[in-house]
């Protein structure tokens, strides 16, 4: 597998392919809304489908089994694909799925949608940081991949509330047709601005238990599991977080903050990504654990809320593209195998932030959050400053084949 351009005129070093990038980048926004939108049209959704508003959640918990559970076989039974076949089949899915969703009358039918959303979900997040990263020379991979994840801040800042306001205005229905309408689109802009590639030939496909064993691979997972439980722990139970310091009702402004600042931090990300990969790692990881340590003392203080909350943005806005090249790198021509299992231990930290934080809230209160932040952070960093040889290596990333 190459990870240079293949086709003429398609990237140079003067220019990055933005219009096909950009593609992707609403990709991944499509899944990040999808997965997330249910969550401010609970309600609304449980009146329509005569169940509480619990069993409405589930909606979101079938979603994030549905990336868990096939995002490495669909990889694997895909991999001799060609690779715009199996993105278009990626994003056809979520037409299919969001509109059966918005048509459906029957909660069990409309589980089985959600799950085959996640499905679709799972494939599209293992493929997309591989596939920028095809789109351009190896100089441009950073800053190609940087483009590639924007849409995800972008769904959590503004996206969401955006879909929220529109599913209460509108119709939870509505809603959900509107994403199907958005996605068809899609498809004609992957059709026109994203070239195609090759997939893996049959002698060279690797097997998962070779990625997973290739040097570099583990550790990166290590960082991306402790980095995101400690990310997730603390963004699902935000409003329990803020309420000391009397922020509860202003925690759309805080979140919109948070994306803002994550935003910046993915411009920031674009320029270090190739040169520093390693430090911006590092640094990364220690800032956010001393945004942590400043909230284990000032929870009650609005302006300490405020600043970590900002500062933390700006740390996580480059997670995705910073560990999904380092992910990549190490793992060479199984670098979608290896993003294939990305998807799992991210989604995975996702549901185990969630997991995590409910035991710590009924325990000891929303006070112990950024202690177990701290912890997981310290985990990471350890890992990451231990993985010098394969995983993070320091210097320059195109130096280190």
């Amino acid at each position: 597998m190459t990870l240079t351009p293949t086709s003429p005129g398609q990237s140079t070093d003067d220019g990055l392919p933005v219009a096909g990038l950009l593609a992707l980048a609403m990709t991944g926004f499509i899944c990040i809304m999808t997965e997330t939108l249910p969550a401010g049209l609970l309600p609304q959704i449980g009146a329509s489908l005569h169940i509480s508003p619990a069993l409405a959640g589930q909606m979101v918990t079938a979603y994030a089994l549905g990336s868990l559970s096939a995002a490495i076989p669909l990889t694997l039974a895909t991999q001799r694909w060609r690779r715009r076949r199996v993105l278009l089949l990626a994003i056809i899915g979520f037409v299919i799925f969001n509109s059966i969703t918005a048509f459906s009358t029957h909660y069990g039918v409309t589980l089985v949608a959600r799950y085959g959303a996640g499905a679709a979900a799972g494939l599209a997040w293992a493929l997309l940081a591989g596939y920028a990263r095809r789109m351009v020379t190896r100089s441009q991979q950073g800053r190609a991949l940087a483009i590639a994840m924007v849409g995800t801040p972008i769904a959590l800042s503004l996206g969401v509330p955006a879909g929220t306001w529109l599913g209460a205005a509108v119709g939870w229905r509505l809603a959900f047709g509107v994403m199907s309408a958005s996605t068809l689109l899609l498809i004609v802009w992957v059709l026109a601005k994203v070239p195609d590639f090759p997939g893996t030939s049959h002698h060279e496909r690797l097997p998962f238990r070779h990625v997973l064993a290739t040097p570099g691979v583990r550790p990166v997972l290590g960082v991306v599991m402790a980095w995101m439980l400690a990310h997730n722990l603390l963004y699902t139970y935000i409003v329990p977080f803020i309420t000391p310091a009397g922020l509860a009702g202003q925690a759309d402004r805080i979140l919109l903050l948070f994306g803002v600042a994550a935003l910046v931090g993915i411009w920031l990300t674009s320029r270090t990504v190739d040169h520093a990969l390693r430090l911006s790692v590092l640094i990364s990881l220690a800032i956010f654990a001393v945004v942590a340590a400043a909230f284990t003392i000032g929870s009650a203080s609005p302006t300490v809320i405020m600043i970590g909350v900002a500062i933390w943005g700006l740390t996580f806005g480059g997670a995705a593209t910073l560990l999904q090249t380092a992910l990549a790198d190490a793992a060479g021509d199984g670098v979608d195998v290896a993003l294939s299992i990305n998807v799992v231990a991210w989604n995975s930290a996702i549901a185990g932030g969630g997991l995590l934080g409910g035991v710590l809230l009924n325990t000891w209160g929303a006070v112990s959050f950024p202690w177990a932040v701290l912890g997981l952070l310290a985990i990471g960093l350890v890992v990451a400053w231990k993985a010098r040889s394969h995983g993070f290596p320091p210097g320059h990333r195109l130096g280190q084949r």
